[in-house]
């Protein structure tokens, strides 16, 4: 799996770019990084919440809600508080998330699935439904479409990110607690591990870094929209389930999970490009999140000998 995915990544890349030679272009791939910048974030928290054993569904839709948040507290708090805002918003929805599931034992589906409608609907009614576009020019100019040696500064966060993932991941003693509360928590909880408490904090990274990419995506989109990131929610957990983590939870790493962000950012680009439907597009992402699944399943299946 670790060299499959990065020659799938390279085949499709030399492919298109033999197709559509302006998949290659300097222009394009800085847009790209720009595309990717979202859903690579929040990836590094959906990673998370599944080698835990559990998923997040709301996201996307918190990040439309810190979005929303943020601006609006801006004029009147300024800017630097008002993108704090949106991380602290992003926790705190990752907090009640991981507390209804660890009190009342409620599955991560269910709770993260209402929490979608939850947060959608505060960011309809704080907005009227309405993008706000009352992002500061500074902002956009800065974080939106900066960069920083040529690297566009969203794609600078998507990476620290990533990389802050990936060092809690393997290197702290809460990434070791992830990975066996996902391997059995009730083993977890026998050896000494607060189960309650460490998967908490997994919903909390995931809130928190759905406010990162609250940040990201306003600035560069120019606006706070209510229904900003729609389907990302999904990507997300599809980008986890191709790059091969296990959805059983227990296994897996953020490289992994990087790979399945890239194949779905480089496959949204080129159907883009191709001047494909949105619809067709959204019919794609489901192809791929079924095929993933099937196959993962596959794979656990072989690697236990049934």
């Amino acid at each position: 799996m670790q060299l499959g995915l990065p020659f799938v990544i390279i085949a499709m890349g030399v492919v298109t770019g033999l197709i559509e030679p302006r998949f290659w272009s300097f222009d394009n791939l800085l847009n790209l990084s720009r595309q990717l910048a979202p859903l690579m974030i929040l990836v590094s928290g959906q990673v998370f919440a599944v080698i835990s054993g559990g998923l997040d569904l709301s996201v996307a839709s918190v990040l439309a809600f810190a979005g929303v948040v943020g601006v609006l507290v801006m004029p009147d708090v300024g800017i630097g508080v008002g993108l704090l805002l949106m991380v602290v918003t992003g926790i705190f929805v990752g907090l009640i998330n991981g507390l209804i599931i660890t009190r009342f034992r409620v599955s991560p589906l269910i709770v993260t699935l209402g929490m979608l409608s939850v947060a959608k609907g505060l960011a309809l009614i704080l907005t009227g439904g309405i993008p706000n576009y009352d992002v500061p020019e500074v902002l956009v100019d800065t974080l939106g479409y900066g960069g920083v040696l040529g690297i566009p500064v969203p794609a600078i966060f998507a990476v620290t990110t990533l990389l802050f993932g990936a060092f809690v991941l393997k290197f702290t003693v809460f990434g070791r607690y992830v990975y066996a509360i996902g391997s059995n928590s009730t083993a977890a909880f026998n050896s000494g591990i607060n189960v309650r408490l460490h998967t908490t904090l997994v919903y909390m990274m995931c809130g928190g870094m759905a406010g990162v990419g609250a940040i990201v995506l306003t600035s560069w989109v120019s606006a706070a929209q209510p229904l900003a990131a729609a389907g990302l929610e999904l990507q997300s957990l599809a980008a986890v389930v191709v790059g091969g983590v296990a959805l059983t939870g227990g296994s897996g790493s953020m490289l992994q999970a990087f790979y399945g962000a890239l194949i779905l950012g480089m496959l949204s680009n080129v159907l883009n490009m191709a001047g494909v439907s949105s619809f067709l597009q959204t019919l794609t992402i489901g192809l791929v999140i079924v095929i993933a699944v099937i196959l993962d399943q596959v794979r656990r299946d072989r690697s236990s000998g049934i």
